[in-house]
């Protein structure tokens, strides 16, 4: 996820989705990742601390601030590109596993009061962002990078 003052995401020549000052998540979909996985990046997603109080600090959640949130299907994140040169996409999710657990990741985050736009899943889109900071987080709910 970027901390962002700004972003969009077009599909076919078309604007999809646009957010002014909150947070662009690019969110890949695992081959182990279930609901409770979709739920729990989204709870935290909403609650981390990542934008600034007064006094510079990042003391702020996306919810404290009312950021909005564009969240972007992206399975390349679980690229394999350590045999050959060609990326290998096998940890990914398959398609309709990965958008079930997409669209329950944006619905949580939708529950828990956050304005959120999104891409087209499975879509080829164009991405632009001002990264504000930057800040730039990766979350894995495996936990092991």
């Amino acid at each position: 996820m970027q901390r962002v003052s700004g972003a969009a995401v077009d599909a076919g020549g078309r604007r999809v989705g646009a957010i002014g000052a909150g947070l662009l998540v690019l969110l890949g979909i695992g081959d182990r990742d279930g609901p409770g996985d979709a739920e729990c990046l989204a709870e935290r997603t909403a609650r981390l601390r990542i934008f600034d109080d007064d006094e510079g600090k990042l003391n702020r959640s996306a919810l404290d601030v009312n950021g909005e949130v564009l969240v972007v299907s992206q399975f390349t994140l679980y690229g394999d590109v350590w045999r050959g040169l060609r990326p290998s996409f096998g940890r990914a999710a398959a398609r309709q596993r990965g958008e079930e657990l997409y669209f329950s990741y944006v619905a949580r985050l939708r529950d828990l009061g956050l304005p959120v736009v999104t891409g087209e899943y499975g879509a080829r889109m164009q991405v632009s962002l001002v990264n504000d900071g930057p800040v730039t987080i990766l979350m894995d709910s495996e936990r092991s990078f």
